[in-house]
């Protein structure tokens, strides 16, 4: 396990390195700069500021900079906000992250059921339809689920608003409008999962025996079948909170998705890295975690990964 988890470490951190790289040459593409802004602002105060951002110095001085002071965790001072960048992230990340947590809930509680169900009753009625509405939830974004649920559900029920984000309860419509495409997904995933696993002889061998279904499905189907699914969901996870921009402008979530669209808009190059720089981390996480689960579910990918190594 430990030679599995050193190279996942290693590949996560060169998908870092070139995560920062390729986002702060972006950046610095990107016509304007921070301090422009519709006031009129003198040219004398606009170089005291980028001397006091080190903009003033060579690209290639500020990129080795300003990669030391990632690696030691220091996001710098946004200068639009004129904030350290890490507390802007921390006030906004936990709205996101209950947010993400909620629609990977939504997630997992449908598509993981619709997926068993319609593999043990393949080619029937509720195959068929569990399928056609995992297809519905694929093609129709979330900002077309948000308004439908914002009129027809939350305007039709007192205890549930159209937007806001002040009692638990508030939580519910976003986490469905979030969770709805990332569940057909995974009824897709967890169904050809299921249906491969099915088709294996141990488990026509399980079933000559008279080895009753629901004892074949929770002891020898799921914990093969499901690893598709688990794959699925490090990176989905960290979609989840990283995709959400949309549904936090439908309700009003004050998640970290504004400032990554604002950054961009306001050119503010030290927020903008900081908040993909985030992203990135957490999607390099969820997917170790991922991996991690999957090698403890099917040793043989943690045997290969061990015989490739040596």
């Amino acid at each position: 396990m430990l030679p599995f988890l050193t190279k996942r470490l290693f590949q996560g951190l060169i998908v870092l390195f070139a995560l920062f790289t390729i986002t702060f040459f972006l950046a610095k593409a990107m016509p304007g700069e921070p301090f422009t802004t519709e006031k009129n602002v003198s040219e004398s105060i606009k170089e005291n500021m980028r001397k006091k951002f080190g903009l003033d110095q060579p690209v290639l001085k500020q990129y080795g900079r300003r990669l030391a002071n990632f690696a030691t965790g220091d996001f710098g001072i946004s200068p639009r906000k004129n904030r350290p960048v890490l507390e802007i992230i921390a006030q906004s990340f936990p709205a996101s992250l209950v947010l993400g947590l909620g629609g990977l809930v939504v997630a997992v509680g449908i598509g993981i059921p619709m997926g068993i169900v319609s593999a043990i009753r393949r080619n029937g009625w509720i195959d068929h339809g569990a399928m056609a509405f995992a297809m519905i939830g694929i093609c129709v974004p979330a900002f077309v689920i948000g308004p439908l649920l914002q009129s027809g559900v939350a305007m039709r029920l007192d205890f549930l608003k159209v937007a806001g984000w002040d009692q638990p309860i508030d939580i519910l419509l976003p986490a469905i409008t979030l969770g709805l495409g990332t569940a057909a997904y995974l009824a897709r995933l967890t169904r050809s999962g299921m249906l491969e696993i099915l088709s294996q002889d141990f488990i026509r061998t399980a079933r000559a025996k008279g080895v009753p279904t629901g004892q074949i499905i929770v002891r020898h189907a799921l914990r093969g079948g499901l690893l598709p699914s688990v794959a699925f969901l490090g990176p989905a996870f960290a979609y989840l909170i990283s995709g959400s921009f949309v549904v936090e402008t439908l309700f009003q979530v004050p998640g970290m998705g504004q400032h990554f669209v604002n950054a961009a808009i306001d050119r503010d190059e030290f927020l903008l890295l900081g908040v993909v720089m985030f992203y990135g981390f957490l999607i390099v996480v969820m997917n170790l975690a991922a991996d991690v689960v999957q090698a403890l579910l099917n040793p043989r990918v943690r045997l290969s990964e061990t015989a490739a190594a040596d």
